[in-house]
């Protein structure tokens, strides 16, 4: 039953890496062009967007590694070990790195939404900054959880 549920979690890691690879392949610069047509005057804008938009698929595809190798951990039996801590930890890093950045890229949503008058592109902004700072807080109560256990568990197997 283990293998089967770490089977389908990995396989759904894998198809939302392959979904958020084809979003950077199609719709990113999709997205550039669209920001260099609304503001021809400020051409700085069309790098901006890619480097802020393929800046944050970095850090995510690196938390979708760290995912596997802690479902790679729960196969072998080391769910409560310290790597399964480093991943953890690794994730939260990640998240945060990702709220980072696009709460750094928060004006380019705000020039885009002021043209177009679409507010809702802002609103989708903060969505991925709240989104990424909700499984930062998750990953760290999930680290700290984790790590008690360890202590606690090494603390019974010394006194045994």
């Amino acid at each position: 039953m283990k293998r089967r549920t770490t089977f389908f979690l990995k396989a759904a890691v894998f198809v939302i890496g392959i979904a958020v690879l084809a979003l950077c392949v199609f719709l990113v610069p999709e997205i550039a062009n669209y920001a260099a047509e609304l503001y021809p005057e400020r051409a700085y804008l069309k790098p901006l967007v890619f480097i802020d938009l393929y800046a944050s698929a970095i850090p995510y595809y690196f938390a979708l590694y760290q995912a596997l190798q802690l479902l790679s951990y729960i196969d072998k039996n080391k769910a409560f070990s310290e790597l399964s801590v480093r991943a953890l930890k690794n994730i939260k890093n990640c998240a945060i790195a990702i709220s980072g950045l696009y709460a750094a890229g928060m004006p380019l949503f705000y020039l885009l939404a002021e043209v177009d008058d679409a507010p809702g592109i802002i609103v989708i902004g903060l969505v991925i900054v709240f989104a990424s700072m909700v499984i930062a807080v998750f990953a760290a109560v999930l680290q700290k959880l984790l790590q008690e256990a360890i202590d606690i568990k090494s603390e019974n197997d010394l006194t045994v």
